[in-house]
């Protein structure tokens, strides 16, 4: 148990904290891969999102059976809910695909992805397929299998479910499903960069969920059906393949899917779709996965095996010799899909042997093309191996370092390299966000990067050695640290970025009048001693003040702000506000995000630096609003633009004296789901309303509440929802106060809504409750619990399942009057009341 413990304490701290930590592996970890080196399998699993897959099988195919593993998730999750910050979209995208990547260094498995983007729930198949363009995802996929070339596929999600669950996840099926058929014709082109491939099988991870109860499951025909033991025991770990996959699933954190490990024997089962079954109950059945697989490969499986069998673990450098010979043989192989693979595995195997450790790390954080660096690299063997360093080169910066150093053991060394970005060095951003996608596809040019988890690093350093008489090169990543004087060592990415970045603090700007705001550009330089000047880009009815303004930024990295003055039209309008940088005849339109969360590795982002403008034609009542977080939403942020203030509050002080001054209370999405406090604070908020306040909750999921009740009176939440944004809103209650007054409400104002309409509505309520809106999806039935309002002693509660979290951040005007309403309620002391 004392070891289960510290190996959980250890992986908690290499994954968790230092996610960009190189790894140093132990000896029984290197015993380990020398097992995997020695198997020539590989398996593929499937499914539509982050989180969808099933660590326990990719743990277990990775670490029990040795099998090359990998999950293809269609999706990279951008449409999904932030539970750790207030990214959404393509930058909860940049996350979830940390978040994957974090989950299989865990794990041991690879990861890929199509160009679909998560546009948001789906509940068919058939719309999912139109909006993602179903030819070319199709076409990722069969580039994916071909690429990687798995014996074995996978699928997460049921071909059979078409219409009762997310409509993503049964595309995900019926994708992998044809995919596998098509992936073997020659006929069939996709991208035209990998030649056909036939996996052997196609298996759906099944389970008693899908047939609704264990008991159901008992009964199921298992006859295509086969099991595994995913609760195996790691001893060279101390770990359970389950509390392996819990340590895995709990790096979804953007999700809350932190997990718990557990141990003792777990069943899987995976039912035969295609292909022929295997009577063995072995999904590598009649697949020769030793390395006979490989023209010239059985002497270098004698090899490799002896090498096994023998392994030293006080001493593992001396298998190097025979990992060399075995080297020099696997790199004359004629398969290169084989080649490329166990030539990687058995070069990092070396390395570990010999204690070989070898790193170039930047002198900053980050330059620009045209921009000069230094490289501080450090190579030492901690072996008596004979090793010589040959040369230390950077390929794309033309450096090349040829001295020959005799690497003796534990002795460091240390060179210095210096030399100038090329000027034709791309910037370090995520490629699928290079240039303007469709809602349901990112637009990727270069077809080479399909598929990929993240985008090659352009700075590589490349390591030649001789090692027991042989060529051994090695290619390293150069990277930036520094020391924390709370974390230690931190490690980041070295960044390439433009010379400089412009941004504009809010993404939305409301303008509620024609009068005129000073808007801030913060001007961030890459490098030192910038001069330039900065101006605006916008719509023509609007009017910027002045044209532009010179900046003089002296130092790298040093930020400096200019203000214009933006007046609105008269009249309700909308546009896009865009900073344009020039510096030297040169102009710079991008802004720099950074994304820093422990868990991942700091990431920078570079998107079109613009910001939206709406004039809106508003009017509200009441002015101080007190907000409740739960989950994370930026709607503070939103109100504020209107003219609101708005107090956050500590959930631990609240109280009905305490809220007493307040116009409203809001509780953040998902208050009732995350808080722990909810269940004391929420009878004080209730008395407030009592007292003639008004609160507002927005939507809950409808499992893992805190509280018993989340209203006062009878209200049960479901997962109904309206997927569709563009679906339409019938009014009910036309004169109720919220639809009239200060602001007129009307169907036009659910128009350009964005990804849904809401979610989780309730499906039952009391009387006391007046249901304000109607909408639904094609096809379904009415419904009628988006927004729901009672009178609650002399103050208002307001119920709404309503995406207001989507809508405000996006300038949606419709949504700003109507929230507007739901704060103003029973103050707009109306000559005659209008129905409660």
């Amino acid at each position: 148990m004392k070891r289960t413990l510290l190996c959980l304490f250890f992986l908690s701290n290499i994954f968790f904290v230092k996610a960009q930590q190189p790894k140093k592996p132990n000896t029984s970890e290197v015993y380990e891969s020398i097992k995997k080196l020695n198997f020539l399998g590989s398996v593929l699993y499937v499914a539509a999102h982050p989180d969808d897959e099933n660590t326990r099988l990719i743990s277990y195919f990775s670490n029990e059976i040795k099998a090359r593993t990998a999950y293809l998730s269609i999706t990279r999750g951008d449409g999904g809910q932030n539970l750790i910050g207030s990214e959404l979209r393509e930058l909860l995208g940049i996350i979830r695909t940390q978040e994957l990547l974090a989950a299989r260094r865990i794990d041991g498995g690879e990861q890929f992805f199509t160009r679909a983007n998560d546009f948001g729930y789906s509940k068919h198949p058939d719309e999912t397929l139109a909006i993602w363009n179903k030819d070319e995802v199709l076409k990722d996929v069969v580039s994916i299998i071909r690429k990687f070339k798995p014996d074995v596929i996978i699928n997460r999600f049921n071909l059979a479910s078409a219409g009762k669950t997310h409509g993503h996840h049964t595309s995900s099926a019926m994708l992998s499903a044809e995919a596998f058929d098509l992936v073997g014709d020659a006929t069939f082109k996709s991208h035209n960069l990998y030649k056909p491939w036939q996996p052997k099988r196609l298996f759906f991870n099944t389970g008693w969920w899908f047939y609704g109860s264990r008991e159901n499951f008992a009964k199921a025909d298992k006859s295509k059906m086969l099991s595994f033991n995913t609760g195996v025991y790691y001893p060279s770990s101390g770990l359970s393949n389950s509390e392996i996959a819990s340590l895995s699933r709990s790096q979804h954190q953007s999700q809350g899917f932190g997990s718990t490990g557990s141990r003792g024997t777990q069943k899987e089962y995976v039912e035969l779709l295609k292909g022929e079954f295997s009577e063995n109950g072995n999904v590598f059945e009649g697949i020769d996965t030793t390395w006979s697989r490989v023209e010239g490969g059985k002497v270098i499986g004698e090899i490799l095996s002896n090498v096994e069998q023998n392994f030293d673990f006080k001493n593992p450098s001396a298998s190097i010799s025979e990992l060399v010979k075995a080297y020099k043989l696997i790199e004359e192989l004629k398969d290169e899909h084989w080649k490329v693979i166990k030539g990687k595995q058995i070069k990092e195997i070396i390395a570990a042997c010999a204690g070989l450790y070898m790193e170039v790390v930047a002198d900053a954080s980050s330059s620009y093309p045209g921009g000069e660096i230094s490289f501080n690299v450090e190579i030492i063997n901690r072996s008596n191996t004979s090793i010589k360093l040959n040369s230390v080169s950077i390929g794309s910066m033309n450096i090349t370092e040829n001295s020959t150093i005799d690497l003796q053991n534990n002795k460091r060394e240390q060179l210095t390299l210096k030399g100038e970005i090329s000027g034709e060095t791309n910037y370090t951003n995520s490629y699928w966000l290079n240039n303007i996608g469709s809602l349901g596809m990112y637009n990727v040019t270069d077809k080479q990067l399909i598929g990929n988890a993240q985008t090659p690093r352009n700075i590589r350093a490349s390591f030649e050695f001789i090692i027991d008489g042989s060529t051994v090169d090695f290619q390293k990543d150069v990277i930036y640290k520094y020391n924390d004087p709370v974390k230690g060592e931190v490690y980041q990415p070295f960044e390439i970025l433009p010379e400089v970045t412009a941004s504009i603090a809010d993404k939305v700007i409301i303008f509620a009048d024609s009068k005129e705001k000073e808007i801030s550009v913060k001007i961030k330089a890459t490098k030192a001693n910038l001069n330039g000047s900065v101006s605006l880009a916008y719509p023509k009815d609007w009017k910027v003040s002045p044209k532009s303004i010179d900046f003089a930024i002296e130092q790298k990295g040093g930020e400096h702000i200019v203000n214009f003055m933006v007046t609105p039209p008269s009249y309700q309008s909308e546009g896009l506000l865009s900073p344009m940088i020039k510096v030297d005849n040169r102009t710079y339109v991008k802004e720099l995000i950074e994304i820093n969360y422990d868990h991942i590795p700091k990431q920078s982002i570079l998107l079109h630096a613009e910001s939206k403008i709406v004039r809106l034609d508003i009017q509200k009542k009441g002015q101080l609003i007190g907000y409740i977080q739960g989950a994370g939403d930026g709607i503070p942020i939103s109100l504020r633009q209107i003219g609101y203030t708005v107090i956050e509050l500590n959930e631990n002080d609240v109280t009905a004296e305490s809220l007493q001054n307040f116009d409203a209370v809001i509780l953040g999405i998902r208050a009732y789901n995350v808080s722990d406090r909810a269940k004391f604070y929420q009878k004080e908020i209730h008395k407030y309303t009592e007292n003639g306040g008004t609160l507002i909750v927005q939507y809950n999921t409808s499992r893992r509440t805190k509280v018993d009740k989340v209203a006062p009176y009878h209200l049960k939440l479901s997962r109904d929802r309206v997927a569709e944004e563009d679906a339409k809103v019938s009014l009910l209650n036309v004169n109720h106060e919220i639809l009239n007054a200060p602001n007129k409400i009307s169907e036009n104002d659910f128009d350009g809504w964005i990804q849904e309409r809401g979610l989780y509505f309730p499906n039952e309520w009391g009387k006391e409750f007046i249901p304000l809106l109607s909408m639904h999806d094609k096809g379904e039935s009415s419904k009628k619990g988006s927004l729901l309002v009672a009178k609650y002693g002399k103050g208002h509660f307001i119920y709404t399942g309503l995406s207001f979290f989507r809508e405000l951040p996006a300038g949606v005007p419709g949504a700003y009057k109507l929230f507007a309403n739901m704060l103003s309620v029973g103050k707009n002391n109306l000559e005659k009341p209008l129905k409660n």
